[in-house]
């Protein structure tokens, strides 16, 4: 039995969720030098721009950084196992940054209509705060009523949607298409919004089948366990 047990274990491999962590800590560090380098660099043509909301621009940055940088730890499942206590903390930072970005980020873009933004581009940045406190709101709903599976769902749509930032400025970037003017941006935007609880769905239906998988065995490796321990 000892060498079925050997013959059947599992090649040790990356998970999928390491993986696209792996994945979104790059967009991270790509976005944090191309888009966002203006923050160690006070000679920035870019503050100029900046300046007459630089005060509403310095807690939305930091609350929506609090988001992205905790969100992905909601997903542990060491953590919240082994520190529940401080799962929780987290949960409740990643749920305040999401309430603080989402609004000032609407008023920011509505702000900056003033400096010939169009008004479209305020009503994607509406859009995508509706969706982001929409599914973060219903995620702690959930978990208030104790019900952690469908907690686990929303935080995942939730997250999806937060990423749109990320999303929107590496495609921009990488293509090439941030230089064709303002309006490929908001293109590209509401592309990222449209796609986000669609790619979060997907991640969950995947989730699931592997579940579904495991427990329940094809009937191929059913046959080869059975004929491994038929010669043991």
């Amino acid at each position: 039995m000892s060498t079925l047990a050997a013959g059947i274990r599992p090649f040790p491999r990356v998970r999928p969720k390491y993986l696209l962590f792996g994945i979104l800590g790059l967009m991270f560090v790509y976005v944090l030098l191309h888009d966002e380098s203006f923050l160690v660099n006070r000679r920035d043509p870019i503050w100029s721009h900046y300046e007459p909301f630089k005060w509403l621009l310095l807690p939305h940055g930091v609350a929506g950084a609090c988001a992205l940088l905790l969100g992905p730890m909601q997903f542990s499942d060491r953590l919240r196992c082994r520190f529940g206590k401080l799962h929780r903390v987290l949960g409740r930072i990643y749920v305040a940054g999401v309430f603080i970005a989402g609004p000032l980020g609407v008023y920011i873009q509505y702000f900056e209509e003033r400096l010939a933004e169009s008004r479209s581009f305020t009503i994607a940045a509406m859009v995508d705060a509706a969706l982001l406190m929409g599914t973060t709101g219903i995620a702690l709903a959930f978990i208030l009523k104790g019900k952690v599976e469908q907690h686990r769902q929303w935080m995942t749509r939730s997250f999806a949607v937060a990423l749109v930032f990320l999303g929107g400025r590496v495609v921009g970037g990488v293509t090439g298409w941030e230089n064709l003017g303002n309006h490929i941006d908001e293109t590209i935007v509401w592309a990222c919004l449209a796609l986000s609880i669609l790619s979060a769905d997907l991640v969950l239906q995947f989730q699931e089948l592997r579940c579904t998988h495991t427990l329940y065995p094809t009937s191929k490796s059913v046959k080869g366990i059975t004929r491994q321990v038929s010669a043991s």
